[in-house]
């Protein structure tokens, strides 16, 4: 776990290579309200396609299947404005809704090539529940084979762009975004392979493609002006990402120099996150506390006042703000899990009992969070449910991909569970999973 503002990393293949997803509740708000009107345009749910983060630096953006479009944090920090970003996700949205990846992700699925890979994060691919939730989909891995199911062809790239930008124009975002993010990729082509962003693997870059885009965002055109609303999630997403990725000293320098107007509310978020992963426990506190007293009812600055208080161990102030966060946005399954692990570390009776109550909700709106598995596991076991630990346990490695140690502990629940109860009967599910 990365230690700033709630944002946790989750490994996502069991290799040198691997990559972070990143989790949290105020980004993956922060990306939904941006990707809302352009997946709306496109014709899909912004219920059904999720914006997930990857901790990497490169810059880079893609799919892997229909439900999840994949950006590097890398790439976040370095959009100059909300509409950068919005073509990169109208981009990715074409390849969905052209029916770009559905081909390729039937061949793999027929094929035993995917074992080769690291496994994704499997349960953001697959349906809660599902006995396939250990399988995953192929990712992670940089290897040729991971290039040939990422990368387009250039017919795709050009069927996307044209698509992406009648997108953007659809949902009021100026095309001429699209133009901007392959100017700051142009040059990739020409470096060699090990220098390249992965985005030039992935997604072909010339110049005629750079030529048409300019011709799409002419023709869909139009001087469509930044909502308040997209440029006020952009700055708080970059600037929550840029904070906890980059040199906190570094942060800290550059924040001094602002002044009067130009301390912002991001300025404030970045020095609490930055003055938080100094260690300065009172600073963090005291632009955290600002922070809440000009947006009371915001419920991810008391979630990182709360996460800055659980980590400086103050259990007891943490669950106090925690509760809060979670008064106001009381089915956000992040939010609760850092509310339950909050009230673990109070450790009391009275805290343990409340704790299996929320991390149990927390789990019932996504039990796809490995950390907040590993939570309710010592839950379970504090309060005398040893058959409930080893099942959570159990999928939790399910979720890394450790199949061995899944059934293990399956085994172990299935053994504790009385017969025909509902764990017994996930513990079943991941037994006939395995085999």
């Amino acid at each position: 776990m990365l230690c700033a503002a709630g944002i946790m990393t989750l490994p996502l293949a069991q290799s040198a290579t691997a990559q972070n997803l990143i989790r949290d509740a105020e980004l993956e708000h922060s990306l939904t309200e941006l990707a809302r009107p352009i997946l709306n345009a496109a014709g899909l749910s912004p219920s059904r396609v999720k914006i997930i983060v990857l901790s990497d630096r490169s810059l880079n953006a893609f799919i892997i299947d229909t439900r999840h479009i994949f950006i590097h944090s890398g790439l976040i920090t370095r959009m100059e404005d909300p509409s950068m970003l919005q073509a990169v996700i109208a981009h990715e949205a074409a390849h969905i809704a052209n029916g770009h990846i559905s081909r390729r992700l039937a061949n793999m699925r027929s094929s035993r090539t995917a074992a080769g890979f690291g496994l994704l994060l499997s349960a953001f691919v697959a349906a809660a529940g599902s006995p396939e939730a250990a399988s995953g989909i192929a990712a992670g891995s940089v290897g040729t084979s991971q290039r040939v199911l990422f990368a387009h062809t250039r017919g795709e790239e050009s069927s996307a762009d044209q698509s992406g930008a009648r997108f953007m124009a659809n949902a009021g975002v100026n095309p001429e975004a699209m133009v901007r993010v392959l100017d700051l990729l142009h040059g990739q082509e020409v470096l060699s392979v090990g220098r390249q962003d992965p985005y030039a693997r992935t997604h072909p870059l010339s110049s005629e493609r750079r030529r048409q885009v300019r011709g799409y965002a002419a023709a869909y055109g139009g001087n469509s002006d930044i909502t308040p609303t997209a440029q006020y999630w952009f700055d708080r997403a970059r600037a929550k990402l840029s904070a906890f990725t980059g040199n906190s000293r570094e942060t800290l320098r550059r924040l001094r120099r602002t002044r009067g107007n130009d301390v912002t509310e991001t300025v404030i978020l970045q020095r609490a996150i930055a003055f938080h992963r100094q260690a300065n426990t009172r600073k963090a506190l005291e632009n955290v506390n600002a922070l809440i007293n000009a947006r009371p009812n915001d419920p991810y600055y008391h979630e990182l006042k709360g996460q800055i208080l659980l980590e400086s161990r103050e259990a007891t102030r943490a669950v106090q703000s925690y509760r809060r966060a979670a008064q106001i946005l009381p089915d956000q399954p992040l939010i609760l899990a850092g509310y339950g692990r909050a009230l673990l570390a109070a450790d009391t009776q009275s805290s343990l009992r409340e704790a299996k109550r929320v991390l149990e909700r927390s789990y019932s709106h996504d039990p796809r969070q490995p950390r907040m598995l590993r939570d309710l596991a010592v839950v379970y076991s504090k309060t005398g449910n040893p058959g409930m630990a080893s099942l959570v346990t159990a999928e939790r490695y399910a979720l890394a991909g450790n199949t061995g140690n899944a059934e293990i502990h399956a085994r172990r629940a299935a053994d504790q569970l009385p017969r025909g109860s509902q764990g017994w009967n996930r513990a079943q599910d991941m037994l006939r999973s395995a085999n």
